[in-house]
């Protein structure tokens, strides 16, 4: 089997046991942020309004998280993550699941994604999708597509067509490492592509509809049978996507270009 499909399949398993020892130190020691990239969905996304605006179309009554407008999200970030403890918190979290499980922090890196098919499974994210479910807010995501005549992938930006926030839907674990840090991270579910996203990619993330929102959070809420149900693709209608400038390809290209159109502005639909 080829190196690259393997490290695919292993990402998605949440599990690098397939990869042999020598490809796996490489991994752990090279540009994590880019390794997951190139292979995953969603790897890099927006969150760039106000803290008001956030706080309000989330209903949200505690903030724990430092504002700052972020054009180029990648993986190991500091991120918004809203989390449910009586009434609706805003709180940091990393960007890659440690399970609390874990013995060491890094395989954080491998678990940015959850497959929303089979979190009821999955050793790494069973214990999260009953009780410690989270709302990651962005106001759209990156997607990367091979093109014919070009050499590189098309980066493109995707959101919602009324302008308003994403909620995707999320779980977070809190690990403790052996000299007592404590690190809550996150992933962010995927599931199967709409019509706007299944040209770039074979997923996309969950994007929870507005009136399903306290529900994900509510804790009191465990049976996967009426969770499942609200992890599927968001109405295509309401989507729209673009080109944007292949800058972004680095994170450390972070500003309003990030999502500049680098053509005139036509979004991308089917309707």
């Amino acid at each position: 089997m080829p190196a690259g499909l393997q490290i695919q399949m292993s990402f998605e398993r949440g599990t690098v046991g397939s990869i042999p020892t020598r490809l796996r130190h490489f991994l752990l020691l090279t540009s994590n942020r880019f390794l997951i990239q190139l292979f995953i969905m969603c790897g890099r996304y927006v969150l760039h309004v106000y803290l008001s605006e956030i706080t309000d179309q989330f209903e949200i009554y505690e903030v724990e998280w430092v504002w700052e407008p972020n054009y180029n999200i990648a993986p190991g970030n500091n991120v918004a993550g809203i989390i449910k403890n009586g009434s609706n918190r805003l709180k940091a979290l990393r960007w890659g699941l440690i399970p609390h499980w874990a013995k060491d922090e890094s395989v954080g890196y491998r678990m940015i994604n959850a497959r929303a098919e089979t979190l009821a499974e999955k050793p790494a994210f069973r214990r999260a999708f009953q009780k410690q479910r989270c709302i990651i807010p962005a106001n759209g995501f990156y997607e990367w597509c091979h093109e014919e005549n070009k050499k590189k992938k098309t980066p493109y930006y995707i959101s919602l067509r009324s302008g308003k926030l994403m909620g995707f839907a999320g779980l977070y674990e809190t690990w403790k490492s052996k000299d007592n840090r404590l690190i809550t991270s996150c992933t962010i579910i995927t599931t199967k592509p709409n019509e706007v996203v299944q040209p770039l990619h074979n997923r996309m993330p969950v994007i929870l509809e507005p009136d399903k929102r306290e529900m994900w959070l509510d804790k009191t809420i465990q049976d996967p049978l009426e969770l499942l149900p609200l992890l599927k693709p968001y109405d295509a209608k309401e989507m729209i996507s673009f080109e944007v400038s292949d800058k972004l390809n680095s994170t450390k290209f972070n500003r309003p270009d990030c999502i500049k159109p680098v053509k005139s502005f036509k979004p991308q639909s089917l309707f």
